[in-house]
């Protein structure tokens, strides 16, 4: 089954709310998980604000390029 997110909600600081497609919602906090060349220039909160729901994609984007797997999101909010 593909995972898609359907609602993207910024929290504060790092964290984010989702809610998928198969129901499962929740809050999220990326901090930890912006290391790399495409990651770290989010860690600014102005800048990691930024993001949009991907409609295409089904999941967050920022105008830099960056993306996190919508698998990757659902994992982190089953495993919070």
């Amino acid at each position: 089954m593909i995972t898609r997110l359907v609602q993207a909600d910024y929290v504060a600081g790092h964290r984010v709310w989702l809610r998928f497609d198969d129901g499962a919602s929740g809050e999220i906090d990326l901090a930890g998980d912006l290391e790399g060349p495409v990651f770290e220039p989010l860690r600014p909160v102005e800048t990691f604000r930024q993001f949009t729901l991907s409609r295409e994609l089904h999941t967050l984007v920022w105008p830099n390029g960056a993306d996190f797997a919508p698998e990757f999101l659902r994992q982190k909010l089953a495993g919070r």
